[in-house]
């Protein structure tokens, strides 16, 4: 009885070696399909989202109400290079912060308004 077993193993092993090209792309086929998967589902739209907060936080103008990651709300005063100066609250502090931790603006502007102030920032 154990030998049958191992003919029928051997005439497996044969057939499975004969393939072994097909049999190997039938095996990575599900992992192939599944990066594929990954990056339609995943990575895809999280690079867009990037992309769309990076043009948002490139296209602010001073006077836009804003919203950090933190939470705080402000009017926009200047405009640096890599920070932004906002005021806050009825006694109008100011504060200083980053442009990567501005989470949204909530000022709309319209896409046909021209940049009318001095600086070099207008789209182009």
């Amino acid at each position: 009885m154990s030998m049958d077993v191992q003919a029928i193993l051997a005439e497996g092993e044969a057939a499975t070696t004969g393939g072994s090209l097909v049999g190997t792309l039938v095996t990575l086929l599900p992992i192939v399909l599944v990066i594929v998967l990954m990056y339609f589902i995943i990575l895809r739209p999280q690079k867009k989202r990037e992309k769309e907060e990076q043009k948002m936080r490139n296209n602010m103008r001073v006077g836009d109400e804003i919203t950090t990651i933190g939470g705080i709300c402000g009017r926009v005063v200047t405009i640096r290079d890599d920070s932004l100066v906002i005021e806050t609250g009825a006694d109008r502090n100011k504060m200083t912060i980053k442009k990567w931790a501005v989470q949204s603006c909530d000022t709309v502007h319209d896409p046909k308004e021209d940049d009318d102030d001095d600086d070099d920032d207008d789209d182009i």
